[in-house]
Formats: structure tokens, C-alpha cells, sequence
């Protein structure tokens, strides 16, 4: 039997752009760099497309590129800045995706990622959709191809999600082990438990949908996966090397594939020089005799899943109480002091969703008479803004979507609900609500989103006014800090002057 090995990547931060001017703001807590995308960038990101490869005696004996040899995905958001503005290392990492495709038999490494992580379980079947569907267009945007497989933010997964990405064509996603709850072989009715972790994550499984599609299902392997994050062994690469060889079974009748799930920026930024381990490992893996690095596709061609899995609803990876961690005060928290509370979370979740469904009604009202079918125009509205904006496109985009000949004003009416939507959606970006307190960077870019929104809303509806009423309401969310009071004072004090002097 083979011993295959798939290490993943997943490569993202937060949309970071200023709402107003689509440019990064300076970030004092980035220091010396100008924002956290340019520091990760000179710790991790470039890095990795030439790692280091030493000798017993520290000298490099060649470098080597990571990313050729992983699974990734990259954050649509980070992977448009990267492209902008380092194209030597969005070069490489598209160059790599393409020959891992004519190695791997048309299977590329690069997977794609729901557009701006956001936790599917948390939304609305349409807002599902959108995600799912910017997700793929950016994805054949960079590069040239559909996607075989799709990565959940924070793993986050319920039957709808799964549905909806079957449905526009994805094959395989990664989830945690204690996503899984019950298995069986195929063609057979009785199941096993295999909750709290104990599904074998050395194959895959299929998981049958109520759309009577499929969805192809890796649970990574939890222990190796959780060493890289928290252990500590990107110290030393034969330690990282030993501890996945540890990970087979000789007692397994298939051909076993070892997956390892971790953060992309694990390995320079969270772990200094840890993609110099990442190499070494690489590359004894790939000269190996005994085990073969492969992705998940090429995997799936000559190794169809022989069982079947039922997911465990509304679960992630990231919070031991499926998805408390972004809508209440489960106890999963990070970055906080003793005595700190989450309280926040839930009213910053209720008056978020508050805002969507009013940016939703107005959306609706504002385009009927203009756009043929607003949701599915909102679905394809990613042609627009992934790329500088161009007449033609847009008239193109028009052509397709509109109900009529447009007016200038009627134009500059549907440009604005859409954009509404946008960054409608982008106020969800799930780092919001992952650390300890509402007045943190991430929460506050979530917040400088929503303004916009309201600032667009007012724009195609100016009767209809949120912003005094989203304050009030955010005013319940209490932080820890007591110089920020709560997210009503936070709003006022530190969006209103960014939204004043941009707008």
C-alpha cells in the first residue's frame, strides 16, 4: 500500500482596505511595516517561494519553493493586494499552482476559499451563495481554472453550506475530525459513531446531500495538524518529519493519505524561519521512496471514497461549541486579560444583522425596476470589483443584468446598491468576533465596513436613515477596555472620524 502526504496552507488575513479609498491605512501595531499584510509578507508570504534548505552545519544548500509542494489556498482580499503590489511572489505562487497540475495529472495545489471568511453557518442562504460564487471567479480570475476544492472559513460547516458548493461544482473540502459525527460503509444502513474526533483521517468520505448531490469530505489528521500550530516542532525539521511518519498505520488495508490542515502563516510569521522546516520535510518526502506528496484531487481520481460521513451541524474548527465563538460568550477567546468577558459578541452579531436584513429590503426596493434578477447580478458583481474598474466591463456587466437601457442615474443607483452589498457582506468577516474584545483592529474594520454601507444606503435611499439606530443598538455591546465604553462609543470615536474624512 502507498503512503501519500498532503500538507495544506491556509493563507489569509482580513480585508484591510480602507472602505473609502481601497487603500491600507498605516497600522502602528504592524510596526516597522506599514500594515500586518506587508509584515506577513517579509515573514511569510515571500519567504516561502525561496526557503532556505541547510545542511548539518547551518550552510544553505539550495532554496526551494514551498509552495509547490502544498496544498493553499490564499484569501481572494490578500491575494488581489499581493498581486498588486508584490507580483514577483503572486507570480510564483500561480506558476506553482500550474506545475502541480502538469505533475499531478491536471490536479492543481491551489484550492479556493469562500470570498471574505465569513461563517457560512452564521448566514443566509443567498449570502452563501454570493460567497461561494465570488470565491470561484476570483479563483479562475488568478489561476485559469475551476476549482476542485474549497476552504471554509475557520472549517465552519453546515448541510446548507455543503449544498450550496455542490451545487456550484466544488468536489472536496477539509474539515476537523470533530466535525464528523457518524460513518458507514457505502451501500450499508447501520452507522458508527465516530464523535469527538474519532473518525480515521487517513482517507476520505463522501457525505450525501439533500440536493442529491455529493461532497467529498478530508477530516485532517488532529495530531501532527495541532503539533505545527502549538507545539513548537517547526524547530526542527527531522522531529516535524518523524512525527508524520508517526501518523501511519501499517494495520490500514487502503492507500493511506495523511492530511495536514494549518495556517499558511504558520510557517515564517507565527514561527520565524518555520518554512525552512517546511522545506526540509518537502523535500525528504519527495525524494522518498516510501511516501509521495499529493493533493487532494489527484488523490480522489485513483482513490474514490468507499465510505459514507454525516457532519455534525453548525461546527468549526476554532470553538469547542460549533460557532458560539462568532454570535456569543462561549469562552473561546484569544489575546484577552484574566476577567474578561465576550458579552459583546452577541449584540455586535444582532445589530450586524439588523443592518444586513435593512441593506437587504433597501437593495431589493432600489433595483427591482433596474436589475432583472438583483440577487443573481449581486452573485456576478465580483466581475466588476476584482479588477480595475473598466467601461467595457461594465457595460457588459449591464448588458447582461439590467432590465432596460440605464440612465446615468439609474447606473450610478444600482453601482451604489451593489457596492452596499459588498461591503455589506465584508462587515462579516469573521475575525471580528475571534478575539477577546470589540474594540480590537479586526472588529473595528468590520465596523468601518458597515458604515459604508449605511453611507451607500443613504445614497440609493436617502429617506431611509440607520446609522443613529445601528449606534443605539450597538451601544449593548460592553468591552473590557474601559476607555471604549462599549460599540456605540467605539463607532462615534473611532469610525465616524475615518467615515467624516473620507466620504
Amino acid at each position: 500500500m502507498k503512503q501519500y502526504v498532503w500538507i495544506h496552507g491556509h493563507f489569509y488575513q482580513p480585508p484591510r482596505e480602507n472602505p473609502w479609498t481601497g487603500r491600507i491605512d498605516r497600522q502602528l501595531s504592524a510596526f516597522p511595516y506599514h500594515d500586518w499584510n506587508e509584515r506577513i509578507l517579509h515573514e511569510c508570504y515571500r519567504p516561502n517561494m525561496n526557503a532556505e534548505l541547510l545542511n548539518e552545519k547551518k550552510g544553505v544548500v539550495k532554496y526551494f519553493n514551498n509552495y509547490e509542494w502544498i496544498g493553499f489556498n490564499f484569501g481572494p482580499t490578500l491575494l488581489g493586494w499581493i498581486s498588486e503590489h508584490v507580483p514577483e511572489v503572486y507570480e510564483c505562487i500561480v506558476e506553482s499552482d500550474n506545475k502541480s497540475a502538469k505533475r499531478l495529472g491536471g490536479h492543481g495545489n491551489a484550492i479556493a476559499q469562500i470570498y471574505n471568511h465569513i461563517i457560512m453557518p452564521l448566514a443566509s442562504a443567498r449570502d452563501k451563495e454570493t460567497q461561494v460564487a465570488w470565491g470561484i471567479k476570483d479563483f479562475k480570475k488568478h489561476f485559469g481554472r475551476k476549482p476542485e476544492g474549497m476552504w471554509l472559513a475557520e472549517t465552519a460547516v453546515d448541510t446548507e453550506t455543503l449544498c450550496v458548493m455542490a451545487d456550484y461544482g466544488i468536489c472536496f473540502t477539509i474539515l476537523s475530525p470533530k466535525q464528523a459525527n457518524s460513518v458507514r460503509p457505502l451501500g450499508q444502513s447501520d452507522w458508527r459513531d465516530v464523535s469527538d474526533g474519532r473518525i480515521d483521517p487517513s482517507k476520505p468520505y463522501v457525505c450525501n446531500l439533500p440536493n442529491n448531490k455529493k461532497m467529498v469530505l478530508f477530516f485532517y489528521d488532529m495530531s501532527i495538524s495541532g503539533a505545527v500550530a502549538f507545539e513548537k516542532i517547526l524547530n526542527d525539521g527531522e522531529r516535524f518529519l518523524k512525527r508524520i511518519k508517526e501518523r501511519f498505520n501499517k494495520r490500514r488495508p487502503w492507500n493511506q493519505i495523511i492530511t495536514l490542515a494549518t495556517d499558511g502563516e504558520t510557517y515564517g510569521h507565527h514561527y520565524r524561519y518555520g518554512e525552512k522546516a517546511l522545506a526540509y520535510v518537502l523535500d525528504k518526502i519527495r525524494g522518498s521512496r516510501r511516501w509521495e506528496l499529493i493533493n487532494h484531487g489527484a488523490y480522489l481520481e485513483m482513490y474514490p471514497p468507499d465510505t459514507e460521513v454525516a457532519i455534525i451541524e453548525n461546527s468549526s474548527w476554532s470553538c469547542a461549541h460549533g460557532v458560539g465563538r462568532w454570535c456569543e460568550d462561549c469562552g473561546c477567546s484569544s489575546g484577552g486579560k484574566p476577567g474578561w468577558h465576550q458579552r459583546w459578541r452577541a449584540p455586535l452579531r444582532e445589530t450586524l444583522n439588523w443592518l444586513k436584513d435593512s441593506l437587504d429590503d433597501i437593495f431589493e426596493r432600489a433595483t427591482d425596476k433596474l436589475l432583472r434578477d438583483p440577487w443573481d447580478a449581486r452573485n456576478h458583481y465580483c466581475d466588476i470589483f476584482i479588477d480595475p474598474l473598466s467601461p467595457e466591463r461594465l457595460h457588459d456587466f449591464f448588458d447582461r443584468h439590467a432590465c432596460k437601457s440605464l440612465t446615468a442615474n439609474e447606473l450610478m443607483v444600482a453601482l451604489h446598491a451593489l457596492e452596499m452589498q459588498r461591503f455589506g457582506l465584508y462587515m462579516f468577516t469573521s475575525c471580528g468576533w475571534f478575539f477577546s474584545d470589540i474594540s480590537g483592529i479586526e472588529t473595528v474594520q468590520n465596523l468601518l465596513y458597515a458604515a459604508r454601507a449605511m453611507q451607500l444606503a443613504g445614497a440609493v435611499a436617502p429617506q431611509q436613515v440607520l446609522e443613529p439606530f445601528f449606534i443605539e443598538r450597538l451601544s449593548k455591546a460592553q468591552s473590557n477596555r474601559r476607555k471604549f465604553k462599549n460599540g456605540g462609543e467605539i463607532y462615534k470615536n473611532t469610525v465616524l472620524p475615518v467615515s467624516k474624512i473620507n466620504f
